[in-house]
């Protein structure tokens, strides 16, 4: 079986899943499900950190953190691909720390 991360927002506010080394950001706005998906499961093994509005997602292999995983998407709950700025405010200049 495919190791997979579900992030789920269960807040009042949007939250920003920000994915390194990359940098890459997904908007999950309140009620939003998302999965964390490497496209290949050799020892995959997650770490997660969480701030105001924000958590970071870092893929690793083989239990070494400077191993970074760089292939892998972020999917809607139904599969569906979602591309980098998915849901990404008009109003925001990167990650809103701020929670304005």
């Amino acid at each position: 079986m495919k190791s997979t991360l579900p992030v789920e927002n269960a807040g009042d506010t949007d939250v920003c899943l920000f994915i390194e080394p990359y940098g890459e950001d997904f908007w999950l706005k309140p009620g939003d499900a998302f999965k964390v998906v490497p496209v290949s499961d050799d020892n995959v093994q997650f770490s997660v950190v969480v701030a105001k509005h924000v958590f970071t997602v870092w893929l690793y292999q083989d239990g070494d953190p400077y191993n970074a995983l760089l292939d892998y998407e972020v999917t809607g709950i139904n599969g569906e691909r979602l591309a980098c700025g998915h849901q990404r405010p008009a109003d925001s200049d990167g990650i809103r720390t701020s929670g304005a």
